[in-house]
């Protein structure tokens, strides 16, 4: 069977939003799986010396237009939340608690939390939006909070965030396939061309 296609996202990511709209698709016409993996681009950013585009103004006029320009091409909604960017560790940490009891939850976890941040414009630092989130994910919001508070999962995103920065991660949307890297949702049309043909 194929190797599956490790996706690493972030939350706080809008080319994450819109690369996590057509990874499944495409990796299921190939019948290659997906294995999602959530961490946090600050982390990278911190580990390269790099800043976040929007940290810049020239930057982060044209990052914000690129969004909006890049959602409109793949076809998906996008409303930037007011409050942007915003640290979403909290629902990360959520989603390896469901990684570890059902990767496939996980990825349905974040699907619901990246639509409601770029197609909603919700406030995923908001711990009251991060509750109700939850509840509309069948969750209880306040187990939810519990194991984002918990030291444990806070190592968990720790550990990797770290493994991910090791094994040569340093943004996201991120794709591993067939240990061959893709930075970026912009490098959909080689990931196509890889996964059809082979390497290039």
């Amino acid at each position: 069977m194929p190797a599956s296609i490790d996706f690493y996202f972030d939350f706080s990511s809008p080319y994450s939003y819109i690369a996590s709209e057509w990874i499944e698709a495409l990796a299921a016409r190939h019948g290659r799986t997906v294995h999602w993996k959530a961490i946090l681009v600050g982390a990278t950013f911190q580990a390269t010396g790099l800043k976040s585009p929007l940290d810049h103004p020239i930057k982060r006029e044209y990052s914000l237009h690129d969004f909006e320009r890049s959602a409109r091409f793949a076809g998906v909604p996008l409303k930037i939340p007011n409050k942007f960017p915003v640290p979403t560790q909290n629902a990360a940490r959520v989603f390896w608690w469901l990684h570890d009891k059902e990767p496939a939850t996980a990825s349905h976890w974040a699907r619901h939390c990246l639509r409601a941040c770029f197609a909603r414009g919700a406030d995923l630092s908001d711990v009251s939006a991060l509750q109700g989130l939850a509840a509309e994910f069948g969750l209880d919001p306040a187990q939810a909070q519990a194991v984002w508070t918990d030291p444990a999962w806070k190592a968990r995103l720790k550990a990797v965030n770290d493994a991910a920065i090791t094994a040569g991660v340093f943004g996201a949307p991120f794709f591993v396939i067939d240990n061959e890297p893709f930075w970026g949702n912009d490098r959909r049309p080689q990931i196509e061309r890889w996964l059809e043909k082979g390497p290039f």
